[in-house]
């Protein structure tokens, strides 16, 4: 736990000072970690990650995330959409590869490069908008409070276990608990520091709250299918880039669909 709260505190403040930089420090930020991250999916599901497939699937990752990116205008290249050639070339290595590389494998690789690449594409896209520095805040601080309130009520009064089969350890009080943490602490920060409403503060909040636990058992969900405790070993105490972004990866692209960041 000592080991996990301090790579907690040091690798936060990494972090938010390079989300107050923006601009090209926080897009290579960004990219390292949807890069990181498709290694540790495919990894976990089995396929080589620098053979064809995960090669492809680090393309189609790119090319999801590259317009997002602050550095991708300034060096003047564009990057075409890679859906439709991955996924044929994809199919053609299938059949090269006679059954070797099935279509399980195909569609592990298409789901762990657009889990993935869509959302870190929209945790960038986030911080790009005009009010992006503090509407990218506020949603990780949803996120983050989530996570401790979820676990430090879990442990004090959990009692109902919220989904077993998935993840034994959380409860329906501490779910209860992460949501109101992630409210609680949305306001006063932009009450104290912000501008934005009171109803979007609210909206952002109650989105990090239900949905960051979301994407914390669809990780879960992975692992557990996938028989590893961990995604990966890059975090002391945190394990690897799923583990640690596994709620952002759902809360950003759903805040995108509902309009609200």
């Amino acid at each position: 736990m000592k080991q996990r709260i301090l790579t907690g505190l040091i690798g936060g403040a990494a972090f938010l000072f390079l989300i107050y930089l923006g601009g090209a420090w926080y897009s290579l930020l960004v990219f390292l970690l949807a890069v990181i991250g498709h290694f540790e999916f495919m990894r976990m599901a089995g396929i080589q990650p620098f053979h064809v497939a995960g090669i492809l699937g680090y393309a189609l990752v790119v090319s999801l995330l590259w317009p997002s990116l602050a550095f991708a205008e300034w060096l003047g290249i564009s990057m075409p959409d890679l859906m439709l050639p991955v996924l044929l070339l994809l199919l053609i290595y299938s059949v090269l590869r006679k059954n070797q590389f099935h279509i399980e494998h195909v569609a592990l690789t298409l789901v762990g490069a657009l889990y993935i690449g869509f959302g870190f594409t929209y945790m960038a896209a986030a911080r790009n908008l005009p009010d992006g520095l503090m509407l990218t805040v506020l949603v990780i601080a949803a996120i983050w409070s989530t996570d401790s309130g979820a676990y430090f009520v879990g442990k004090a009064i959990g009692k109902r276990k919220l989904w077993p089969e998935i993840s034994p350890n959380k409860t329906v009080e501490g779910a209860l608990g992460g949501l109101a943490s992630a409210i609680l602490v949305v306001v006063i920060i932009n009450a104290s520091f912000g501008s934005l409403s009171f109803d979007k503060a609210l909206e952002i909040a109650l989105v990090a709250g239900v949905v960051g636990q979301l994407g914390d058992l669809v990780e879960s969900a992975f692992k557990r299918h996938f028989h590893v405790k961990d995604s990966g070993q890059l975090i002391p105490g945190h394990g690897g880039v799923l583990d640690r972004f596994d709620s952002f990866l759902l809360v950003f692209p759903v805040l995108h669909l509902l309009g609200i960041v």
